[in-house]
């Protein structure tokens, strides 16, 4: 039977470049997390092994950091359309480039009440990233933008529900009408072109999600997830679309009567696994056609 190489592409996964602005005496940092990728013809690169139209994956991490001295960080979506385009001029062979950059967050520390202007610490508000799939070249060129945050842990100690669901012999779970809701939310939303104020943007959906887990009176974490995403097409018509992945943190009451102590909702013990996975997209009838912008975007439905 015939044999045929297929789907295939190559690059070099996580570049952690670290820009510091020296600029003033108040420095700046940013603290990425880059992977690039390139797809096309590299059929002689895998069947023959002959290398002539591979941009090595070296090449590919230098230009990385050197972009972030050349060209400077400013919004991720830039810096990542930016290499995007590169590459596919650098690389003849290929038909599209994939960028995918995580920031990680560093916040000032203050002394005595004052920001101090070279001291930082980690921030653990959750990871801004963005993906950019870039195709074609010239005025064929075509880019995809998904942005989002992962890692973003919240949890409500009230003002969740769980309870007429189905059950069959295997059901042990009880019905609840108060519960901890909690979760690591990864959340990417597509948008409809690249003519946008990327962290104006980003800025207000991330406030959005967070209001909109709080004040949702939750009758399940789907229905949740399905207030978030609606809220952002609401308010944010440069966005097609927003994908939700949600493990469900799950905190079980612990059982004091064995102390004689009651627990009327009080302690409980936080479950790291089994965990529930929910998973959602929330699209307008209207939106675009995604093209390649999910491509090879882990984690969803």
């Amino acid at each position: 039977m015939p044999i045929r190489l297929g789907s295939n592409q190559y690059g070099k996964a996580e570049s952690r470049v670290v820009r510091i602005y020296r600029d003033t005496p108040r420095h700046q940092i940013r603290d990425l997390n880059v992977s690039t990728a390139l797809r096309g013809d590299f059929a002689a690169a895998h069947t023959d092994g002959d290398q002539s139209d591979v941009l090595p994956t070296d090449t590919q991490k230098n230009t990385a950091f050197a972009f972030a001295k050349e060209k400077g960080i400013g919004a991720l979506e830039d810096y990542a359309l930016t290499l995007g385009a590169h590459f596919l001029e650098a690389s003849p062979a290929a038909s599209g480039a994939r960028v995918s950059v995580e920031e990680y967050a560093w916040e000032r520390i203050s002394v005595d009440g004052v920001e101090h202007d070279h001291a930082f610490v980690r921030g653990g508000s959750g990871v801004r990233n963005t993906i950019v799939n870039v195709e074609g070249r010239g005025s064929d060129r075509r880019a995809y933008v998904v942005s989002g945050i992962s890692d973003l842990i919240v949890l409500k100690s009230t003002g969740s529900e769980f309870h007429g669901f189905l059950k069959d012999k295997y059901t042990t779970l009880p019905e609840t009408n108060d519960r901890i809701l909690a979760t690591s939310l990864v959340a990417r939303w597509r948008y409809e072109g690249v003519e946008v104020d990327w962290d104006k943007s980003y800025d207000a959906i991330k406030q959005l999600l967070l209001a909109q887990f709080a004040t949702i009176h939750s009758l399940a974490l789907q229905q949740t997830l399905y207030g978030m995403g609606e809220a952002v097409l609401n308010e944010h018509p440069e966005v097609a679309e927003i994908k939700f992945s949600a493990p469900n943190k799950h905190h079980f009451l612990v059982d004091l009567s064995p102390f004689e102590v009651e627990n009327p909702g009080e302690v409980f013990i936080a479950a790291d696994r089994p965990y529930g996975l929910i998973e959602a997209t929330v699209v307008r009838d209207e939106a675009s056609d995604a093209g390649s912008a999910w491509h090879a975007v882990p984690g969803f439905c």
